[in-house]
């Protein structure tokens, strides 16, 4: 029930409660874009550009300064809370799984729009997520992104690898009772005939171009694809003749308002049979044209303009009419993936993936507002597609139609809320997030037009890139000093999506009871309610990192902590836990903390706690009870009774001593931890021993 656990964030943002939001929503659904990629291309490094730009602040205007990797590497636009890790490292995976859980994310859908499906990874992922299932947990559903304009390969790649021999199908996320994949259906069963083409040829009024092509197979579909230079206004009539210029037509269709770069295909009443057919375009209307190759590139065909063959072979695709397409467009539930972040659906049954504000409403055939996006940056520049290093990048930061004066309003997140507060306006079934932990990009020196010494498209600093997952920052990252902004976009995620798919009440108290603290636990049984934790949790992590930084070793993990409760009679109140394996002897470091707010004021003590228990234990018997005199400065002010026996520890804590005089009724905020490393910093839970509940996360106990 992580719905229910509370928490204050760093930045003082405390996350809505049932009382704030009302009760869940079984028909509201969270996708966070998830990115597999990390040292799969290029390891050299890392190379950090925060880092980079910190100590050489010149060096983004100097593409040559020896500071930066070398051009077409990728870099690193900050350092994840988890290190440099390579997208095979199970440990991150299991963390990751239990984060998204814990923010109420429902699937993650996998990166593969640049024509790599990472199998390794994502099954190293699938693994890490059933061992987590094994031990009780909960995990997101997955699904892909697959690339926008040419899918077919990758589709047919899942489809044969994973898909079809049913590899971990419990994990696979279902839209319309099948699994979804968001790849274009009109657009999947289509061939190239060549290349993409890398020349735009512009089709002038008056005119006419076209290309031959042979075929063996009977086909049911025909296109190709067309530029319109980011206009919306462009028209086109597009014909199937038989053999060549002049032949017998076999389909026509006038298409308006064609979409940039899209693939525009006929759909012939019956499939065409093996032969040679001239595909043409005629009649423009506005601004388009034919992406063309200026090679011959397809060995049956030909280019032609005004019925006359010239050089190169244009961008041409068909859809065969037997195969496997037809198998696998019944086995999923397509979604056309729109790539612009400017211009919203052209079509029903399609969803964005990012978008400038205010963010378009994706509907289904039926018109329901199915899907929307939130992102947390966007490389839009001035109403175009531009890259995170250009100066008007909308950042984090960007709100209301501004960019902000300096940096100072990063860790807000203003840009992200701004989203989501649209999308929870429109109220769709389904919010699309990006993103998770992309991380890097690759170094270029112009993008989209627009040259400079050093350019990075889709993530850059801080302020410019768009990954929700904690970072690991300070004065040598050129971040603030502190760590009440690393993990804010995560809490912030936590919010939003509560605000969205709602929350379940508290739960509330079993009668009062007393307890005896003789490490026999029967007395415990009937205590309510039960507060657990993720089981396995502490596992040891032993995996390379990225590059030159070695392996990452942690062996903190100790006492996993699964279960919690709270008693209380009219002069104690106790507290109860568990672990999976017997717990470990009272004389380790940092054995077994109990910490207690009982004044709901995330201002006061250490992190919002009063108290901590068990930060010095006299003997197998007794403990301490400090007080907070302000952060991580502890004073004693009681010796206490505790038991442990097994996988049970059990204490009593008198009512007297907390300050509770038993006339209001009782609401304790608490958390366990074991064996943290670095003392005073909460950040640490997130990495090292066992916290329960995780991270800034705590229990509330009420009457």
């Amino acid at each position: 029930m992580s719905d229910t656990w509370v928490a204050t964030d760093g930045l003082g943002r405390t996350l809505p409660t049932h009382e704030d939001v009302g009760p869940p929503r079984a028909d509201r659904f969270v996708g966070m874009f998830y990115f597999l990629w990390l040292g799969q291309h290029s390891t050299t490094g890392p190379h950090d550009i925060s880092k980079i730009l910190t100590a050489n602040p010149g060096a983004v205007e100097d593409g040559d300064h020896p500071a930066w990797g070398p051009r077409e590497h990728f870099h690193h636009w900050g350092e994840p809370y988890f290190g440099y890790y390579l997208s095979d490292d199970s440990w991150v995976f299991r963390r990751h799984a239990e984060m998204l859980t814990d923010a109420g994310v429902d699937a993650i859908f996998f990166d593969v729009t640049n024509n790599f499906t990472y199998p390794g990874p994502y099954q190293t992922l699938f693994d890490a997520f059933a061992a987590v299932r094994r031990d009780g947990g909960k995990t997101p559903q997955v699904a892909f992104l697959a690339p926008f304009w040419t899918p077919r390969n990758v589709v047919l790649e899942l489809y044969k690898d994973l898909y079809k021999p049913g590899i971990h199908e419990d994990l696979w996320f279902r839209w319309d009772g099948k699994p979804l994949i968001l790849a274009d259906p009109d657009l999947f069963g289509m061939e190239p005939l060549g290349t993409d083409g890398s020349d735009p040829s512009r089709l002038e009024t008056g005119q006419t171009q076209g290309q031959t092509f042979t075929t063996t197979e009977a086909f049911g579909r025909v296109g190709g694809r067309f530029p319109t230079w980011a206009s919306t206004d462009a028209a086109v009539t597009v014909t199937l003749h038989r053999d060549g210029p002049g032949g017998e037509p076999v389909a026509q269709r006038r298409f308006d308002r064609v979409v940039d770069n899209d693939i525009v295909t006929l759909d012939l009443d019956t499939p065409a049979g093996a032969g040679t057919y001239y595909l043409e375009q005629s009649d423009p209307s506005g601004t388009i044209g034919w992406w063309t190759d200026p090679a011959d590139v397809h060995g049956g065909g030909q280019a032609y303009r005004d019925g006359t063959p010239v050089p190169g072979d244009r961008a041409t695709y068909v859809e065969y009419a037997t195969g496997p397409i037809a198998e696998i467009k019944s086995f999923f539930t397509f979604r056309a993936p729109q790539p612009s972040y400017f211009v919203g659906p052209t079509k029903p049954d399609q969803w964005g993936w990012l978008e400038v504000a205010p963010q378009r409403v994706y509907r289904d055939a039926a018109g329901n507002a199915e899907q929307m996006t939130v992102g947390v940056g966007q490389n839009a520049v001035d109403g175009r597609l531009g890259a995170m290093s250009e100066p008007r990048a909308q950042g984090r930061s960007y709100h209301d139609g501004q960019l902000p004066a300096d940096d100072s309003h990063t860790p807000e997140g203003l840009n992200v809320q701004e989203q989501w507060d649209r999308a929870l306006e429109v109220d769709p079934e389904f919010v699309f997030v990006t993103g998770w932990n992309e991380w890097v990009a690759m170094r270029f020196d112009s993008f989209a037009g627009v040259d400079a010494p050093v350019v990075f498209v889709d993530q850059f600093d801080w302020e410019h890139s768009r990954d929700i997952e904690p970072l690991r920052g300070g004065p040598a990252g050129g971040f603030p000093e502190g760590n009440h902004y690393q993990d804010a976009y995560y809490y912030q995620l936590v919010a939003n999506v509560r605000r969205y798919k709602g929350v379940r009440p508290l739960p509330r108290a079993s009668s009062p009871r007393s307890i005896q603290i003789d490490g026999y636990f029967d007395d415990w049984r009937a205590i309510g309610p039960e507060f657990r934790d993720h089981r396995g949790d502490t596992a040891h992590r032993d995996h390379p990192g990225w590059g030159t930084v070695g392996r990452y070793v942690n062996t903190s993990g100790r006492n996993d902590i699964v279960l919690a409760k709270v008693a209380r009679d009219d002069r104690n109140v106790y507290f109860y836990a568990r672990t999976r394996e017997w717990i470990t002897p009272f004389d380790g470091r940092n054995w077994m903390l109990l910490f207690l707010d009982l004044t709901g004021d995330p201002g006061t003590g250490w992190e919002g706690f009063d108290f901590v228990v068990n930060r010095r234990v006299k003997n197998p018997h007794r403990t301490s009870l400090e007080a907070s005199e302000g952060g991580w400065l502890w004073r004693e002010v009681a010796e206490i009774s505790y038991a442990v026996k097994g996988r049970e520890l059990e204490l009593a804590i008198p009512r007297s001593v907390l300050g509770l005089d038993g006339a209001a009724p009782l609401r304790i905020d608490f958390k366990w931890i074991d064996h943290m490393q670095d003392e005073g910093n909460i950040l640490d839970v997130i990495e090292n021993g066992d916290a329960a509940p995780s991270g800034r996360f705590r229990y509330r106990y009420t009457e």
